[in-house]
């Protein structure tokens, strides 16, 4: 008998479904020589540091750094019931082996071998190692087990990430928390991405604009410009004398360019496009691949990996046959797929770039829902463009002279539309808008144009932009870095897996808020990188430690060595940071809270506390009651929607307000009023009869 442990329920039923076993139990199944069951997510952690001893549960600077001899583990207490079906299932006599079938990664082989620990087992353990869901894919890979030994690295990598966590999360937390009298949550990677986006707030407030003048000449979609002028008024003399004349192109150079088609999609490069083209969170579009991963549609999605392996050259042939067949617009599209783009079998490590499977050829994709449907159609296009024909085209940069005036001119010719033809048709069938091109204009050396009309534009520099979950997953893909190229190894923060969920953190903690899709710092994210310390708030740091825990997985470093750096370092911050003089209560009372808004009364942010919308301005008492009691009385809530609309407008319509007294149901508006010192009143208004 062989037990075989899913990392969840549902992956477990798929994996059982195909190895025929089918009689279920209370936590597993069983049959045809297979029982199967699942963890549940992370069933076993590491213990806190209070558990190591009682007076840790008193946070105080005299205990730093906390850094154990031997590391304790405990079962949550949410999954102690499945946990001891799985432990006795894994120390039965009749299970010969263990198969480790969790999620095919980092993160996957930390879930078992924990659980495998805690539960004191010896058995020999085989590796299940898929990238796809499909019933062919789970049966090849149940015919190809391998040791568990062969990941032995992998989970001494896991490991040393979630012992490192818990090293710089329990002792920086505590002791910053502790020097600065505020309860403050940092955490090994999520601090320098909040530092990312600090830094780049920063640098747009910090950025002063400056006013310049431009002069154009216009002739139907032709639109050339001078160079910036400082003042309006010679801007509008060129003008004056180019209006209604001709112009010629003095000067010309010409530049053949060559884009080259993309590649396929990785998580961390499919999350960035989910949220450009639709505006989807980074978790939001890996949960939509994960639940298509396992409806058996896509293969698995926690990739870093922009490539197929050589041996997948045939069935990626006839993948693209299936999808020209499938998605409405490819019927129209006329190319010829070069594979031999896409494979490179030295650029694939755990695990292949994200494609939709053999099965996804003949599925009813209407029962998917519209996000769906929209990943799947962008992981089906990549495909069809990263084995089309490359874009190319000519810019023409012009010099002009009109009325011994210059000009300059940038115009485009394509030459061969290639993979954009593909991804353009995409996008026009989702309704994708597109950002405007250089405009395409038979331009040549020597030529006459006009006679043109005149114009004098007002502009500005502009600073950088706030990061969006697109361009911020691409700085934590690349930073340490510097120039990435083919070549490079990606240092990035976190992992392909962890970013969406290290993005929501910060946002969750109150460091960050979406501003639209704007991911902007509030006074608490910035407050905290202000105080923090280099090595704790340093993206490049971060990301060394990444590529070492890479580096681990892969056998080239020693995990002790790198666990040893990250004591040293501890223990090295804590001498440092004995005592902290004048900054000393410089947090805003934001801290740790979640902004919902401004204060109508003194401008200030308002928080969401436990029984409360409050207030966090000094001598402001504007507050609006979770349970007010006037709300209560006509049977209504002060929820989060209601307390918005109160702040930004100053009163609610209703069309059902209860009465408590008489039962009777009536229309009114609640009108709120404060006085200067930010105390609420509530009035209601009844509409005027008719």
């Amino acid at each position: 008998m062989f037990l075989v442990i899913a990392e969840k329920p549902s992956v477990a039923m798929a994996l059982a479904k195909v190895i025929g076993a089918g009689e279920r139990k209370e936590g597993y199944v069983k049959g045809n020589g297979y029982l199967v069951s699942w963890c549940i997510g992370h069933l076993v952690t590491f213990c806190d540091a209070s558990e190591y001893d009682e007076r840790y549960r008193k946070w105080q600077y005299e205990d730093l750094p906390i850094i154990p001899k031997e590391w304790k583990r405990k079962v949550l207490d949410g999954t102690k019931k499945q946990f001891q079906i799985l432990k006795k299932l894994m120390n039965s006599k009749e299970v010969e082996y263990i198969i480790c079938a969790t999620d095919a990664g980092r993160e996957g082989e930390l879930i078992f071998r924990l659980v495998y620990e805690q539960a004191q087992c010896r058995k020999p353990i085989k590796r299940l190692w898929i990238s796809s869901m499909e019933e062919t894919a789970i049966k090849e890979g149940f015919a190809s087990l391998k040791d568990g030994s062969c990941y032995e690295d992998l989970y001494q990598s896991a490991l040393c990430r979630a012992k490192a966590d818990w090293l710089v999360g329990i002792n920086a937390s505590r002791l910053f928390s502790v020097l600065y009298n505020r309860n403050l949550k940092i955490g090994r990677v999520q601090t320098p991405t909040l530092a990312m986006i600090v830094d780049r707030n920063q640098r747009i407030k910090e950025f002063k604009k400056e006013k310049y003048f431009v002069t154009h000449l216009k002739f139907g979609e032709f639109d050339a410009v001078s160079e910036h002028l400082q003042k309006r008024e010679d801007a509008e003399k060129k003008a004056e004398d180019c209006s209604e004349r001709m112009c010629q192109v003095e000067k010309e150079e010409v530049q053949k360019k060559t884009v080259k088609p993309p590649k396929l999609y990785d998580l961390t490069s499919l999350q960035r496009d989910g949220n450009r083209y639709f505006g989807y969170t980074a978790q939001q579009t890996l949960d939509l691949v994960q639940s298509m991963y396992e409806k058996k549609l896509v293969t698995y999605p926690r990739t870093d990996s922009q490539y197929l392996t050589n041996e997948m050259g045939e069935s990626t042939k006839q993948l693209i046959g299936h999808l020209l067949s499938q998605l409405p617009f490819a019927k129209e599209v006329m190319y010829e797929p070069d594979v031999t783009k896409v494979l490179n079998s030295k650029k694939v490590t755990d695990h292949h770039a994200i494609i939709p499977t053999a099965e996804a050829g003949s599925a009813d994709l209407k029962n998917l829902n519209e996000k769906e449907r929209n990943i799947f159609c962008l992981i089906s296009t990549r495909v069809l463009a990263a084995t089309a024909d490359p874009y190319v085209y000519e810019t023409h940069k012009c010099q002009l002279t009109c009325n011994h005036h210059t000009f300059f001119f940038t115009g485009k010719k394509t030459k061969q539309q290639g993979f954009r033809e593909i991804e353009r048709a995409m996008k026009q069938m989702l309704g994708v808008k597109e950002k405007e091109e250089e405009v395409e204009f038979d331009i040549w050396l020597g030529k006459s144009i006009g006679p043109c009309t005149s114009s004098v534009s007002e502009n500005f520099t502009q600073p950088p932009r706030q990061y969006t979950e697109d361009t911020l997953l691409a700085a934590m893909e690349r930073d340490g870095n510097g120039e990435l190229t083919e070549e490079t190894e990606k240092k990035g923060l976190g992992t392909p897996a962890t970013r969406a969920a290290i993005i929501e953190k910060l946002i969750q903690s109150g460091f960050v808020r979406r501003e639209k899709k704007n991911l902007v710092p509030t006074d608490a994210g910035n407050a905290l990188i202000t105080i923090l310390p280099e090595e704790i708030r340093s993206p490049k740091m971060t990301a060394e430690w990444e590529m070492a825990l890479t580096h681990i997985a892969q056998g080239k470093e020693s995990a002790d060595d790198f666990l040893q750096g990250i004591c040293s370092m501890m223990d090295t911050l804590v001498s440092r940071y004995h005592a902290i003089s004048d900054e000393r209560g410089s947090f805003p009372r934001t801290m740790g809270k979640k902004v919902i808004g401004k204060c109508p009364v003194c401008g200030s942010d308002v928080c969401d506390t436990q029984k409360s919308y409050q207030c966090t301005g000094e001598h402001c008492h504007f507050v609006l009651w979770k349970n007010d009691h006037f709300l209560a009385s006509q049977g209504k809530k002060m929820d989060l929607a209601t307390a918005k609309k109160f702040m930004a407008k100053g009163k609610v319509r209703y069309k059902d307000l209860k009465s408590q007294r008489t039962g009777s149901v009536y229309e009114a508006t609640i009108e709120m009023v404060t006085d200067k010192e930010g105390k609420v009143q509530f009035q209601l208004h009844f509409p005027k009869s008719r």
